[in-house]
């Protein structure tokens, strides 16, 4: 779902499929580096909080209310992944706004 929405925005293939290696990456930027590690942070947040230096790195990169916002974003995420989970919905089924299901599947 979210890889769809990313690539009908235009984001390249290459970042996309390097994404779980976002640390060993070299085309991810620092502010990128912080908000991808405050969403690990906050989306495994009962197996280890959120570190101080994790907060406080995001904190540097992004302004308070871009922190609020991709928080929000995590959490309603992690919720609507609860919610497929439990409710067995079928992985791929999703299609972005405006693109027919023809055009996904010549993809």
């Amino acid at each position: 779902m979210h890889s769809k929405d990313a690539r009908a925005a235009g984001e390249t293939e290459q970042r996309l499929y390097a994404l779980s290696a976002w640390r060993e990456t070299p085309f991810c930027t620092d502010r990128e580096r912080a908000a991808l590690a405050w969403t690990e942070a906050i989306t495994l947040i009962s197996s280890g909080h959120a570190p101080d230096e994790v907060y406080e790195e995001v904190q540097q990169r992004l302004t308070e209310e871009e922190l609020v916002n991709l928080t929000l974003a995590i959490v309603a995420i992690n919720g609507w992944n609860r919610l497929a989970i439990g409710f067995r919905a079928v992985p791929g089924s999703y299609q972005p706004t405006g693109q027919s299901v023809a055009t996904a599947k010549s993809r």
